[in-house]
């Protein structure tokens, strides 16, 4: 659980009708945004309304949190913020009729991410395979290096009846919290990380457009992050790169080397001492150092 908030700063609560009067068409260039005061997961509430209704949330569109009290995180880990603090949202892109790379959803949306963060908030952001928000630090934490995390990407695929999956793109972004508000030496807020005059609202708008940038690509390309340019990108801004890492697959095996490239599919690829190539298709990653 996070330490109680004692900051004194005013944390106001999102307008909805300023964002949606920014956000959706015409003005902007969603089909439709939503803002909500508090639920529990962005992703679970458009996911089960898909899952309901397939025409729910249309192609472009996106559900806020002021703020989320259940979030989640990949492998279910819960993802928890003082209220005021933290940008919660998910977009909804309908999938190119051929069909995605799974491997590629978090790692476009968290280039787009990217892109949001270092334009706005003016801050080194890069990505750690596959999911998360980096930003750098001054000293190192085992297992992030000199990074900490600011923020994550959980991307869902919802089968739709009669047209294309609707890629459901949750990302959150921790933007206020001070120290004492953080859960683990690993996280760090935008406020912290140096960012100044950044508030929730510009940075969902420059999320909103660098998503929707990146995602209009991806689409015309046929999903085909590789084709796009996308993939190139994103290996770019990959701090995992050229780090030397640990990852701990799933059942429980550890596979250790240079984190050397990404695979056509978004498989992290990992060479050993041996020479030995290995690919890692889901697991976390632990950065033991720079190559």
């Amino acid at each position: 659980m996070m330490a109680a908030m004692t900051s004194h700063r005013e944390r106001p609560p999102l307008d909805a009708p300023l964002v949606r009067s920014l956000l959706q068409e015409p003005a902007g260039p969603l089909a439709r945004v939503e803002v909500v005061a508090a639920t529990g997961s962005t992703n679970a509430d458009v996911a089960a309304a898909l899952r309901a209704d397939p025409d729910a949330w249309p192609d472009r569109s996106v559900l806020v949190a002021d703020h989320q009290v259940a979030g989640r995180g990949r492998a279910g880990r819960s993802w928890e913020t003082p209220a005021g603090t933290a940008l919660t949202c998910t977009f909804v892109l309908y999938a190119p009729p051929a069909g995605p790379s799974l491997g590629w959803l978090p790692l476009v949306a968290g280039l787009g991410a990217v892109h949001a963060l270092r334009a706005t908030a003016g801050v080194a952001a890069a990505l750690k395979w596959p999911n998360d928000l980096l930003v750098p630090a001054d000293d190192e934490v085992p297992g992030w290096g000199a990074f900490r995390k600011v923020g994550g990407i959980l991307t869902e695929l919802v089968p739709r009846a009669g047209g294309p999956a609707a890629v459901v793109v949750g990302v959150g972004v921790n933007v206020l919290q001070e120290a004492d508000e953080l859960p683990v030496p690993w996280a760090t807020s935008l406020a912290l990380a140096g960012a100044r005059h950044v508030d929730r609202l510009g940075m969902l708008t420059a999320l909103v457009d660098a998503l929707d940038a990146v995602g209009r690509r991806w689409r015309e390309a046929g999903g085909d992050a590789v084709a796009s340019g996308l993939a190139g990108e994103v290996a770019e801004v990959c701090a995992t790169l050229g780090t030397r890492v640990a990852v701990d697959e799933p059942g429980g095996a550890v596979v250790e080397g240079v984190a050397s490239r990404l695979d056509d599919d978004g498989a992290l690829v990992v060479t050993g001492d041996d020479g030995a190539e290995r690919r890692v298709l889901a697991g976390d990653v632990r950065h033991l150092r720079a190559v």
